[in-house]
């Protein structure tokens, strides 16, 4: 299993764990965090935008530049922004950590 830690717009802390394969979107809209994911993973919003901590923010593949337009577009971003759905997780990215930021909104949620 790999565990994540995601902080909250609010500041909470929810621990998850995945299997190999899945990726932060999912397991992040499974743990009911504001991760609207509108284009189902195709990179067509930034809907799922997470802010990596810095120490993890290297050990991930690096963007695309599909990814990085997309990007260009989500409030809040940062150095370390990444979306949540082009992350898959691999048995090296056990004990990552990453902030939903605090203008994240689910539609899904109203």
């Amino acid at each position: 299993m790999i565990k994540v830690t995601f902080t909250e717009p609010r500041g909470g802390v929810i621990e998850a764990e995945a299997e190999p394969g899945d990726n932060l979107l999912r397991l992040g809209q499974a743990k009911g965090l504001p991760l609207e994911g509108t284009c189902e993973g195709q990179m067509a919003c930034s809907t799922c935008h997470v802010i990596v901590a810095a120490e993890w923010f290297d050990r991930l593949p690096p963007a695309s530049e599909e990814e990085e337009d997309m990007l260009d577009l989500a409030a809040g971003a940062c150095r370390t922004s990444r979306l949540a759905c082009q992350i898959e997780l691999t048995p090296d990215l056990d004990g990552l950590a990453v902030r939903v930021p605090a203008d994240s909104h689910d539609a899904r949620r109203l």
